[in-house]
């Protein structure tokens, strides 16, 4: 039997670039169809399901923080405790969260393909303990057990762990540090990701060959961030994002005429006359196609 999968993105207004480079990245290195859905706080709201008073308080870095009442701790992003409502969004399956800055460089199929119905949850077993007190774009860093575990982290829907402890009363009133380190289960329903399906960039080993690269401290187009391994993956994958595809289109057609002007040399059109395709000469004719 082929268990539903689900994957949720977690989006925040502050990094809608990072969001659409997961999204994209994710999709682009898939061999079957998984939907991919964005997770958002307002949606929640909506619907019901959330419903921890937040609060934005000023900040140093001049600009106001949004805050957890119920945790009394700042959040830095809007699905800082989301996640643990995906569940109810799926409502069967593995569901597959990850925070919005992340770079698929794989394909997260394989990732679906190890997972073992006995377990509750699958995440990356991090022994995260950041020193700075800043990350990002000024948030503050916050310290908690387990931190990390839950930012790629795949929810079997179905476990009766999830079923009984995972309530919408439990996810309303508690502290999100508690929600962080799995509090609802037992250290036997969690299972272990390989490091590789959640490399924290800048803390993980570099030995660690990403699957997943989290830049938890801050995405590369934030100042002071540009220069962080698998950056320069980014910042391809935001130009390819703004061509839409057009560049590799262009590129592709191009090579095609010139390995036909190589192996047809009196073939090759000249000025003003109609090519092997049917366009004028000098014209890409490249075909835009909705991706």
């Amino acid at each position: 039997m082929f268990d539903k999968r689900t994957i949720f993105i977690g989006y925040d207004p502050r990094e809608s670039v990072a969001f659409a480079l997961a999204r994209e990245t994710c999709r682009a290195h898939m061999t079957l169809p998984v939907p991919i859905y964005g997770l958002l706080l307002s949606d929640l709201i909506e619907l019901g399901l959330y419903r921890r008073p937040m609060e934005w308080r000023p900040s140093a870095a001049d600009r106001p923080i949004l805050w957890d009442v119920l945790s009394d701790a700042p959040m830095a992003t809007e699905h800082a405790n989301a996640r643990f409502f995906v569940p109810f969004l799926a409502r069967t399956g593995w569901a597959l969260f990850t925070d919005g800055d992340v770079l698929f460089r794989d394909n997260v199929c394989r990732l679906f393909d190890q997972l073992d119905r006995r377990k509750a949850v699958y995440c990356v077993h991090h022994d995260h303990r950041p020193k700075e007190d800043r990350k990002m774009d000024g948030q503050i860093q916050t310290r908690y057990a387990r931190k990390n575990w839950t930012s790629v982290i795949a929810f079997n829907c179905d476990h009766p762990a999830n079923k009984a402890g995972l309530t919408l009363d439990l996810l309303n009133s508690a502290p999100g540090r508690d929600l962080h380190r799995l509090c609802w289960l037992d250290d036997g329903d969690i299972g272990e990701l390989h490091a590789e399906w959640n490399c924290l960039v800048g803390h993980s080993g570099e030995d660690v060959n990403a699957r997943i690269a989290h830049f938890t401290s801050g995405v590369p187009d934030m100042p002071g961030y540009e220069n962080q391994r698998y950056a320069d993956e980014w910042f391809k994958a935001r130009e390819a994002w703004i061509r839409g595809g057009t560049r590799l289109l262009v590129d592709s057609w191009d090579m095609g005429m010139r390995s036909l002007a190589l192996a047809s040399p009196k073939a090759r059109p000249s000025a003003g006359c109609a090519s092997p395709s049917g366009r004028p000469a000098g014209s890409s004719g490249t075909r835009r196609t909705p991706l």
